[in-house]
């Protein structure tokens, strides 16, 4: 083995390191476990002086044997505090209990060390081989598919250059998750659609999730399933059994309360998904962290969350980098298309969902094609978008959904009491109907105003002419002078027709 003293850094070039007394296992499980691993595409080093994303120490017989064995699982479980390293014990050949009271061939070494006056060290190897042998140890069969599940599936080194202007989000979202806490803490997410709430959580999920004992992170729950395949779904992820048999509703709470998980469930727009899986604070061991996404705020004070965070759109220069990312693979636009690039983030209002469907589309095409594309968009939004802002339409009751389309046609930007008035002289209930609309962030208000994103807006606009595209007096409502010019025309002409009857000669 290398001398762990010898590292005066700890750089993270391998997936795992793998520790072990050569002369027990050398040639014999360490190489078979060592080819495994490396056929699973994990890389892996060992006899080296780096201590990567995750260690595997095989204890056999003899490990504690090795003054150097020990040093360097000194170093390992230091890295595991200090830097969140995943650490896996295979016991091979050998009983924990003879590990952990340090039994027969450990002896001798911690004698020899303290004959040397070295009683610090030789108590921080005790120490080590307690707190290594109390881990959570795997059987050896099927290991090289867990490191492969551990480190891929929620890895903590989760990176993306395309993730732009979500730090500070992010660090918001940690400090109130507080994981430094035992108490079990439910954390809400929310905003408009395409917002990235998703993109958010999956951000801190993978940065925090190797401090805890088991992880579940169900993406779009939103979507038509049954609630057993969701039930199966979110035990399987967290208790790492893709083959659960469920034949029927179990109680979570009796599963998971001695467990500290971490959980996410995504884009929830039906309180009883929480309530069925999430259930209440209790259900889940100290330390527990749950994040919930999703577009209606009240799911989340109705559920007793502990904190939400509202998530906001990107400011111009993120919008124009995370733009540029798609459109160019840079982080700015090219010179020539500064201009058209502009355009583009003035269209899309700070929302990512835009700025990344709008950039990956025109990745590559000429000026004149972006030009074209941005006169098509002034009169109809792209279908990407638009199907994922309707969710949040779609899921309104007939009174919000006539509150929703008048203020996206007629009043945005309006005074809210003086439209709340008029609302009511139609009898639109506004008081609970803008509320509703608030709430599941289809609007906002702005200095008593009521205000709509430049996209949402765009959305309940098509929608009204979607009823009718070719013929505007068939549609709910009208807004564009042509057409409302166009309609008046023809009930004109159809009122002289009517005046002025043909009669037939006798």
């Amino acid at each position: 083995m290398a001398d762990p003293s010898s590292s005066s850094s700890f750089q993270r070039s391998y997936d795992v390191f793998l520790s072990f007394r050569g002369e027990d296992t050398r040639n014999s499980f360490t190489a078979h476990l060592y080819k495994e691993l490396r056929t699973k595409g994990i890389n892996t080093f060992i006899d080296d002086d780096k201590l990567e994303r995750s260690s595997l120490i095989v204890l056999s017989e003899n490990y504690a044997s090795s003054g150097w064995c020990l040093e360097e699982l000194v170093k390992i479980l230091e890295c595991m505090r200090t830097m969140g390293q995943r650490v896996l014990p295979i016991f091979y050949n050998v009983d924990p209990s003879h590990v952990r009271y340090q039994k027969e061939n450990l002896d001798k070494h911690l004698l020899h060390m303290k004959k040397k006056e070295e009683y610090g060290e030789a108590a921080d190897l005790e120490d080590a081989l307690t707190q290594v042998a109390n881990l959570s140890a795997y059987a050896y069969q099927g290991i090289a598919t867990y490191i492969w599940n551990k480190l891929f599936s929620r890895s903590s080194n989760y990176a993306d250059q395309n993730l732009v202007g979500i730090e500070s989000s992010i660090r918001e979202i940690k400090s109130l998750l507080f994981t430094e806490s035992l108490d079990v803490r439910m954390v809400g997410i929310w905003g408009m659609g395409g917002i990235g709430k998703t993109t958010l959580a999956r951000a801190v999920y993978n940065q925090i999730s190797h401090q805890f004992e088991a992880c579940c992170f169900l993406e779009n729950v939103s979507e038509k399933q049954d609630f057993l395949s969701l039930q199966k779904k979110f035990l399987s992820q967290l208790l790492e059994d893709e083959n659960l048999n469920i034949k029927g509703c179990i109680s979570i709470k009796a599963l998971l309360c001695s467990k500290k998980v971490l959980i996410v469930i995504d884009d929830v727009n039906n309180s009883k998904i929480l309530e069925d899986l999430i259930g209440k604070h209790g259900w889940f061991g100290i330390g527990s962290r749950i994040i919930i996404t999703t577009r209606n705020k009240q799911l989340l004070v109705t559920h007793g969350v502990n904190e939400v965070y509202e998530v906001e759109k990107l400011n111009d220069d993120n919008a124009v980098e995370l733009f540029s990312r798609y459109a160019f693979k840079k982080a700015h636009p090219i010179d020539d298309y500064v201009e058209l690039s502009q355009c583009i983030v003035v269209y899309a209002q700070g929302l990512p969902l835009a700025l990344q469907v709008l950039g990956s589309f025109l990745f590559d095409k000429s000026k004149r094609q972006w030009e074209s594309q941005l006169d098509k968009l002034k009169k109809s939004p792209k279908k990407e978008i638009q199907d994922v802002l309707r969710v949040s339409f779609d899921g309104l009751e007939d009174n919000e959904r006539d509150i929703f389309l008048d203020i996206a046609c007629f009043f945005q930007g309006h005074d809210k009491d003086y439209v709340m008035e008029i609302f009511r002289s139609c009898g639109f209930f506004p008081d609970i109907g803008i509320r509703v609309l608030i709430e599941k962030s289809l609007i906002f208000v702005v200095e008593n105003k009521l205000m709509i994103h430049n996209l949402l807006q765009k959305m309940g606009r098509e929608i009204v002419r979607e009823a009718s595209p070719k013929e505007p007096g068939k549609r709910s409502r009208l807004w564009i002078h042509d057409d409302v010019n166009h309609v008046l025309t023809k009930i004109r002409e159809l009122k002289k027709l009517k005046e002025y009857p043909l009669t037939c000669p006798v």
